[in-house]
């Protein structure tokens, strides 16, 4: 069944995490004690790969600026959009470092460390004492967990004043109780996990997919999607004006939104959620004073600020002690959030990403 409206435009894996339009960043984030012990004293500057806009700003608020105040070791923020796996392999063949670490996702960090040859550097920093406060669900032999990022039914308020709002995404299926313009995206990662929820799947069970019941699913709701949507700022324009009624989005998009005026509310209710993290590259000369870094900025308290600038996924729970309560409902790690989402199964889509893919892009033009 041909979803209506479907973009004439080749599906792509456009980054997931966008930039929240927010006010303008303030003054550096306050300074911590820290102590510097650099190993090797000709470490004065580092390159990190992050997500750019409102990232790179509020990092080099809460982190790159206080850093090298602290250290003397400069920061430089690198935007890269998509997930920088090819670039990374790139620069480690090479033993060229245009960057010495990447903030990248769990996926992202299996692709890079499963095919028998490491790109990344093991951080060892599991014993320190900061670090081993992360939860294990956030952390990884290559990477430790800075920003959670979340998929979420996002809805405009105004379209459903004075009727029950959509809590689940069998909501979002249901057309006849819930009507109202539907946006969903145009790609099967998180596509798929939302399809098996809407069809009855526990978030327990989700994993390993059964492609079969997900296509089923989404035959079931094709005929009410009016958009199938490509990129974030797609999302944004469609909540702000009010083209849609309800969307299958990234949180930080519903979020920027709000944070423009909108009347939007989220559905944290079976969010869909990944963990972004610091990895070092492979080989990099500056490895050491990465790992400074990363542990000067997984300081709880330090962590929180990011609150300032957007509605971080803090990723060390004591983070929330230092975030208003007001504020904390709305990060995607905020304990009741986190609590009824899907964490991401990156096992499941390193093995089967190319066949999902290869189905869904036969289904979106059938």
């Amino acid at each position: 069944m041909k979803p209506k409206h479907s973009s004439t435009q080749s599906v792509q894996n456009p980054s997931r995490r966008s930039v929240l339009k927010v006010a303008a960043v303030g003054a550096a984030a306050t300074a911590f004690p820290f102590v510097w012990t650099p190993s090797r004293a000709a470490n004065k500057r580092i390159v990190i790969r992050d997500d750019g806009g409102i990232y790179t700003k509020a990092y080099g608020a809460v982190y790159y600026g206080p850093f090298t105040k602290a250290t003397g070791i400069e920061v430089i923020g690198v935007q890269a959009n998509a997930e920088p796996t090819a670039q990374i392999k790139s620069m480690v063949e090479a033993g060229s470092y245009t960057w010495d670490m990447a903030k990248i996702s769990q996926p992202a960090i299996l692709m890079l460390t499963s095919g028998g040859k490491e790109y990344l550097e093991r951080h060892g920093l599991e014993a320190d004492p900061t670090i081993a406060k992360i939860p294990g669900q956030y952390m990884s032999p290559f990477g430790v967990g800075t920003n959670v990022y979340s998929t979420v039914l996002a809805y405009r308020t105004d379209a459903f004043k004075g009727r029950k709002a959509p809590g689940s995404w069998a909501d979002l299926w249901n057309a006849k109780d819930f009507p109202g313009r539907r946006a969903m995206r145009k790609y099967p990662f998180d596509t798929i996990e939302q399809a098996l929820m809407a069809s009855g799947v526990p978030t327990a069970q989700v994993y390993p997919c059964n492609l079969d019941r997900a296509f089923d699913s989404l035959n079931k709701v094709a005929k009410h999607v009016d958009v199938w949507w490509t990129t974030g700022a797609q999302v944004e324009q469609m909540l702000g004006s009010g083209e849609v009624a309800m969307v299958a989005t990234w949180a930080s998009r519903a979020q920027s939104a709000m944070a423009n005026g909108a009347p939007v509310a989220i559905c944290w209710n079976q969010n869909i959620w990944g963990c972004d993290n610091w990895s070092i590259l492979k080989g990099t000369p500056n490895a050491n004073a990465c790992r400074e870094f990363i542990k000067f900025a997984s300081d709880p308290k330090r962590q929180a600020q990011l609150v300032d600038y957007f509605p971080a996924g803090l990723t060390q729970p004591e983070a929330f002690n230092f975030v208003k309560p007001a504020v904390a409902k709305n990060c995607p790690t905020y304990p009741e959030n986190i609590k009824s989402g899907l964490h991401i199964d990156a096992h499941y889509w390193l093995q089967n990403q190319s066949v999902a893919l290869e189905r869904f892009n036969s289904w979106i033009l059938s």
